[in-house]
């Protein structure tokens, strides 16, 4: 059994056929999937998703690309959501500096605002880094958001840094780009990393793995990123999934 921890199931590029990629995903022994929203219309969506299927959790939050847009009452409104019993983090929340449309400063008080949010409602947090490491860990740690840890969302940066998040009590959570063949970061953590913290994901629609490279991803493609973890690892991916299925379980507090 595989968990995608990581998949917009909520965008736009599934609305003619979120059904058939549901369907797909549960073929292919992807037996659960946690749908991400993080802004209005696909928090609503998400929050449709987690209602219509009983194997599909939820986690919500405000992206920092568009942290520019995200007000008090939106908060507010996330916290409410946030006692929904399928609800299991808070998220994707970070920092982006590869895109400039939200200021840096308003997107370091808003990643302060979702951590603390998260803290109340004792839910762990996912984290979008792009460009920003320095700043992410820095925050992570000012905040103590080791109390509730989280994910390191399709994680990039080296294996030093995943080592620092790990110790504040984050999962490295891995996807399709470790099977691409330049992705020499990607695998060098796959590697080095024990398997006891680490997760897969799609984060379909983007990213999608190797030989899909560039198309459409979907969870049903969640197989081969664990494919790829065992043979780095040199174990089955029966390990992968059964270990990686268990870190998530046991994070999100799923049954």
């Amino acid at each position: 059994m595989f968990i995608d921890t990581h998949v917009h199931l909520n965008a736009d590029q599934y609305e003619d056929d979120v059904e058939e990629v549901i369907q797909r995903a549960l073929d292919a022994n992807v037996e659960k999937m946690v749908v991400v929203g993080f802004d209005t219309k696909t928090i609503e969506k998400a929050m449709e998703l987690i209602e219509r299927y009983p194997f599909i959790y939820g986690v919500i939050g405000w992206h920092p690309v568009d942290a520019i847009d995200c007000t008090d009452r939106d908060l507010q409104w996330i916290k409410e959501l946030a006692a929904h019993p399928k609800i299991v983090g808070i998220g994707e929340m970070g920092l982006d500096y590869h895109w400039d449309k939200s200021p840096k400063d308003i997107q370091q008080e808003l990643f302060r605002k979702q951590i603390q949010l998260a803290k109340e409602v004792n839910l762990p947090i996912i984290i979008h880094n792009r460009d920003a490491t320095g700043d992410v860990v820095r925050i992570l740690q000012e905040e103590s958001a080791s109390e509730v840890g989280g994910i390191m969302h399709c994680y990039g940066g080296s294996v030093e840094t995943a080592k620092q998040c790990i110790d504040m009590n984050f999962l490295i959570s891995l996807g399709g780009p470790v099977t691409f063949k330049n992705a020499r970061m990607p695998k060098e953590v796959a590697k080095e990393i024990p398997l006891k913290y680490l997760l897969i994901e799609t984060d379909a629609p983007y990213l999608a793995p190797h030989p899909y490279r560039g198309k459409r991803n979907e969870p049903a493609y969640v197989p081969l990123v664990a494919e790829e973890v065992a043979r780095l690892k040199e174990i089955s991916v029966e390990q992968v999934a059964r270990q990686t299925t268990e870190n998530a379980i046991h994070l999100f507090g799923i049954q």
